[in-house]
């Protein structure tokens, strides 16, 4: 996909770079595979603010996406691809051969009337989705199960892969795009291919408007609010703030750790690479 840069008829059109979707499908997405989705505002079961900055925003309808790819054996042909308001990704709209439709994350360079297939020992192609124990290492996959029949949960955003780096008895090592190493059974499926839409990246949104549609509310700094609001409130003239960054509640905002699954430490060889 290649980038639109807009020329600077107006303030907002100055610094916006957004993604030509050209080759995307127009129309609406198929029905029987959508279903309405509420929002919620950052608001819980008790109409509390539990994540700021968030409200108003497009209406969206969610589309049901096939993470398990389940049928085995059965060829599909991919006969559109659209866009997901709901994902940086694209989705592939694919046919089964006994006629059934389902949504699949699109993977790059994939089109139009191409054939995949899920199950053992198959072609390691484009969108084609097996066990781990089927893929040589040095492959890339995306939408990786973590268990067996769990559903894709690892490397689904645009443009994300990882890895296979080798074996270890019923596991395989898996390198995912943070640099972080894990092991995950060799019994659980991935996709073959990164994901699409690689150039989200590089968008500019150019106008504050653009982030209302996403339904991103604006928000106010710390350092120009009252210390009763903020750690970084207070101080005479403009001041920094006085301390390393924080958040309103005094948690650092600078690489602390908050991981607290310690049940699953033991799959994890190496952590992700350190931020510079």
């Amino acid at each position: 996909m290649a980038l639109k840069i807009f020329k600077s008829y107006t303030k907002s059109t100055r610094g916006t770079v957004l993604v030509d979707k050209k080759n995307i499908w127009k129309g609406k997405p198929l029905k029987s595979l959508t279903i309405g989705s509420h929002s919620t505002g950052g608001r819980n079961n008790l109409g509390r603010i539990t994540s700021r900055h968030k409200g108003a925003g497009h209406k969206q309808k969610y589309r049901q996406i096939d993470f398990y790819r389940k049928k085995d054996d059965i060829k599909a042909k991919i006969e559109r691809i659209e866009y997901d308001p709901n994902r940086s990704g694209y989705l592939a709209l694919i046919k089964y051969e006994d006629n059934v439709r389902n949504y699949i994350i699109a993977p790059s360079k994939i089109s139009i009337g191409d054939e995949i297939i899920s199950g053992r020992n198959k072609d390691i192609k484009i969108g084609n989705c097996m066990p781990l124990m089927d893929i040589p290492p040095g492959t890339d996959i995306h939408n990786i199960e973590l268990s067996p029949n769990g559903g894709g949960k690892i490397a689904r955003s645009a443009g994300s892969s990882a890895q296979i780096s080798g074996s270890d008895d019923s596991y395989c090592i898996i390198k995912l795009g943070s640099g972080e190493v894990r092991k995950i059974i060799n019994t659980a499926r991935a996709t073959i291919g990164t994901v699409s839409n690689a150039e989200h990246q590089n968008i500019k949104i150019g106008k504050a408007g653009r982030n209302r549609w996403k339904g991103i509310r604006p928000q106010s700094r710390g350092v120009v609010m009252n210390p009763v609001d903020h750690p970084h409130g207070g101080g005479e003239g403009k001041t920094s703030g006085g301390r390393d960054p924080v958040s309103p509640w005094g948690q650092s905002a600078k690489g602390l750790k908050t991981r607290k699954n310690k049940r699953t430490n033991k799959f994890i060889i190496s952590r992700k690479k350190k931020r510079k």
